[in-house]
C-alpha cells in the first residue's frame, strides 16, 4: 500500500472514530433527559390565580403576514378574559397588504369594545425583538401573552396560563405546542415529532428537575415585572426568547411549564421554510451560549444546572458532528478503510450509538402524545431523514454564530388557509448542492462498501444517504428558482 493512501486510512479512520466518540455523550444526553422525565415526580399544579383579575395584554408581532393575520387577530380577540381588562397589541413592521388587514381588523374589533391597537414603529430595527420591547413600553397589562402568526389560541388561554402565576417569583409560563397540519406530509409529520419531544420530554424533565428551560417565542405569558427586572428584550442574538429566559432565570425568577395546556399553531409546509426556521434557532442557541454560559457558570447555581443548561444551549453542535461522521462514511468506501482497518464490530456500535439514543428518544415522545402504534416506526424514520438532510445547512448555522456573524432576523413563511401570495423562503443553494453530492457520493460508497463485502457499513451509510437524498428529492421537486 503507498505511503500516502494509508497516511489517509489513518487519517480517515481516527478521524471516524474521534467523532464516534464525540458523539456518545449527545446521545447519553437524550437518555438523561428521559430519565428525569418519567422518574422525577410533576411539580404541585398550579393554585389558580388568587384576588382580582389583572390587566393583560395579547402581543402579536407580525411582519408580512397576510395569510394569516386575520385569524390571529380573530383568535386573540376571542378569549374569554374581561374585554375592561384586556388589551390586543397588534405589532405590525409589515410593508405589505397585511398593514391594512390588521388595520380593519383591529378597527373591527374595537366596535365590538376589546381594546386592540394596532402599533407601527415605522422601522423593524431589532426586528421580533423590537417589537416587543417597543410594546412592553407602551402596554398596559401587569401580564403579556405573546403569539406569533402562525398560532390559534384557545378561547381560554390566558386564564389557564394565570393560573400558574401563583407565586411572585413566577416571571414566565409556557403552555405546549399542538400542530394545526402534523398530518400534510412526511415533513410536518417529521417537525411534529421532533417538537413533541423537545415539549413533552425536553420542557417536562428540566421542569420538574428544577433545571433551565426556555420560553419559545409563543404561547407563553410573561410577568411584566420579570421582562423589565431581566433587562428586556433584546436583538443581540436570533433567539430572544431563549436569551431572556436565561437572563430571567439566572436573575432569580421562576419559569413554569403547562403541558397540560396545548396551543396549535401551522407546521412549515416546505424545506426550504423548515430550513430556515431551524437555522435560525441554531444560530441564535449558539449565539445566545456564547452571551450568557459565562455568566450561567460564574453564578451560585447547582452544579446539574450549569451542566444542563451548556448541553442545552451548545446542544447543536451535533450538526458539524453528524455532517463529518457522513463524510468519514464517504471515505469508507472509496479509500477502503473500513476493510483494511476498523472491525465489523465498531460500524455496529456507530450505528446504535447514532440510532438507539434517537430512536427511544422519540419513539417515548410518540408514547406520550399518544400516537398510533403502528405508524411510530413510519414517523421515526421519517424524522431520522429530516434531522439527517438538515444536518448540512444547520452546520453553516453553527459556524455563523460561533464565528459571531451578523445575519438578519428572517421570519418562517406561513401559509394559513389563505389564498394571497405567500412570503416564500429562497432554497439554500450551496447547502443544496453539498448535500446532493455527498448523497450521490455516499451511494457509491455503498456499492463499493458491498462489493468488497464489508456489509457491516452498508447500513449506516445508507441511512445517511437517504437522508440527504430525501432532502434532495424535496429540493427538486420545488425547484430552486423561487
Amino acid at each position: 500500500m503507498p505511503g500516502s493512501e494509508a497516511s489517509a486510512q489513518f487519517g480517515a479512520g481516527a478521524l471516524y472514530l474521534l467523532i464516534l466518540c464525540l458523539l456518545v455523550p449527545f446521545g447519553l444526553h437524550r437518555l438523561r433527559l428521559l430519565w428525569l422525565r418519567f422518574t422525577t415526580p410533576e411539580p404541585r399544579g398550579p393554585r389558580g390565580w388568587v384576588g382580582s383579575l389583572p390587566p393583560v395584554t395579547i402581543q402579536l408581532p407580525i411582519y408580512n403576514e397576510a395569510n394569516v393575520a386575520q385569524r390571529l387577530i380573530d383568535a386573540a380577540c376571542r378569549q374569554d378574559y374581561p374585554a375592561e381588562l384586556l388589551e390586543v397589541q397588534v405589532l405590525d413592521d409589515s410593508d405589505d397588504a397585511t398593514v391594512g388587514i390588521a388595520q380593519r381588523a383591529t378597527a373591527a374589533w374595537r366596535r365590538r369594545g376589546i381594546a386592540t391597537r394596532h402599533v407601527r414603529r415605522g422601522t423593524r430595527a431589532g426586528f421580533k425583538a423590537g417589537a416587543l420591547a417597543h410594546g412592553t413600553r407602551i402596554a398596559r397589562g401587569d401580564f403579556l401573552l405573546v403569539l406569533d402568526a402562525d398560532f390559534i389560541p384557545p378561547t381560554n388561554l390566558i386564564r389557564s396560563l394565570l393560573d400558574s402565576f401563583d407565586a411572585p417569583d413566577v416571571g414566565a409560563v409556557q403552555a405546549a405546542w399542538s400542530h394545526l397540519n402534523a398530518e400534510e406530509s412526511w415533513l410536518t409529520r417529521a417537525q411534529a415529532l421532533f417538537l413533541d419531544a423537545h415539549f413533552a420530554i425536553e420542557h417536562a424533565a428540566r421542569y420538574r428537575a428544577g433545571l433551565f428551560f426556555n420560553f419559545n417565542g409563543s404561547a407563553g405569558m410573561w410577568r411584566r415585572a420579570c421582562i423589565e427586572a431581566s433587562g428586556g428584550w433584546k436583538s443581540d442574538t436570533l433567539t430572544e426568547d431563549v436569551d431572556l429566559s436565561y437572563r430571567a432565570q439566572l436573575g432569580g425568577w421562576r419559569l413554569v411549564y403547562r403541558d397540560d395546556v396545548r396551543v396549535p399553531a401551522e407546521l412549515p409546509r416546505e424545506l426550504e421554510d423548515i430550513e430556515l426556521q431551524q437555522e435560525r434557532w441554531t444560530q441564535g442557541g449558539i449565539q445566545t451560549a456564547y452571551k450568557l454560559l459565562s455568566a450561567v457558570w460564574s453564578s451560585p447555581l447547582r452544579p446539574a444546572v450549569k451542566l444542563e443548561a451548556t448541553a442545552h444551549l451548545l446542544g447543536h453542535a451535533v450538526h458539524p458532528l453528524t455532517l463529518m461522521l457522513g463524510l468519514c462514511l464517504c471515505a469508507l468506501g472509496y479509500l477502503g478503510l473500513a476493510h483494511e482497518g476498523i472491525p465489523a464490530w465498531v460500524h455496529g456500535a456507530a450505528l446504535g450509538f447514532a440510532t438507539v439514543p434517537f430512536l427511544v428518544f422519540y419513539g417515548a415522545a410518540a408514547g406520550v402524545r399518544r400516537y398510533a402504534a403502528r405508524s411510530i416506526p413510519r414517523r421515526l424514520l421519517e424524522a431520522l431523514l429530516l434531522g439527517l438532510g438538515l444536518g448540512i445547512p444547520l452546520t453553516g448555522a453553527v459556524f455563523r454564530g460561533a464565528l459571531r456573524v451578523g445575519t438578519p432576523f428572517r421570519r418562517t413563511p406561513k401559509r394559513g388557509g389563505a389564498s394571497l401570495r405567500a412570503y416564500r423562503a429562497r432554497v439554500n443553494g450551496i447547502a443544496a448542492g453539498v448535500r446532493a453530492a455527498l448523497g450521490v457520493s455516499l451511494l457509491g460508497s455503498m456499492a463499493s462498501l458491498a462489493a468488497s463485502g464489508l456489509f457491516s457499513a452498508v447500513p449506516f451509510t445508507g441511512l445517511f444517504a437517504a437522508g440527504y437524498l430525501a432532502a434532495t428529492r424535496e429540493v427538486a421537486r420545488r425547484g430552486l428558482g423561487h
